[in-house]
């Protein structure tokens, strides 16, 4: 993708050999490897296939479901599919649309290991200034 509106399609035999040599050249290197995926189980299963140690689940889907009032299936799904990747001994981080509104409840799901908040953080700090913005975030954080 051009941009970040969905993750990796991993059910895709084509995509799980075309990330194989790269994920193996990456970690060689000692890189840690995350890819980008959306709440998808099976998706998540080629994410250990391919060697990655981490998930990035791409969490706009939760982020509107929440500002719509109806984060109960979304976040379901996201607590799924960290659950899948927990069994399968992927790290899980997680990111895209975060804020300080949606970030407490989402980091309840079990085994999340860093959020990805730069957009929203730099947003708040126009307004709260960057150190009180940080501290925000921080807050929520600490609580988890």
């Amino acid at each position: 993708a051009f941009t970040s509106d969905h993750g990796w399609d991993l059910k895709d035999p084509a995509n799980i050999e075309r990330l194989k040599p790269i994920v193996a050249d990456l970690k060689d290197q000692g890189i840690r490897v995350s890819l980008f995926m959306d709440p998808d189980p099976e998706s998540i299963e080629g994410a250990r296939e391919v060697g990655a140690d981490r998930i990035e689940l791409y969490t706009e889907p939760y982020a509107e479901a929440y500002k719509d009032g109806t984060v109960g299936p979304a976040f379901k799904a996201y607590a799924d599919a960290a659950q899948k990747a927990r069994d399968l001994d992927l790290g899980i981080n997680a990111g895209h649309d975060l804020n300080l509104d949606n970030l407490g409840e989402f980091i309840t799901i079990p085994g999340i290991l860093e959020v990805s908040i730069g957009h929203a953080l730099i947003s708040d700090a126009l307004f709260m200034g960057l150190e009180n913005a940080v501290k925000a975030y921080l807050e929520i954080l600490a609580k988890s």
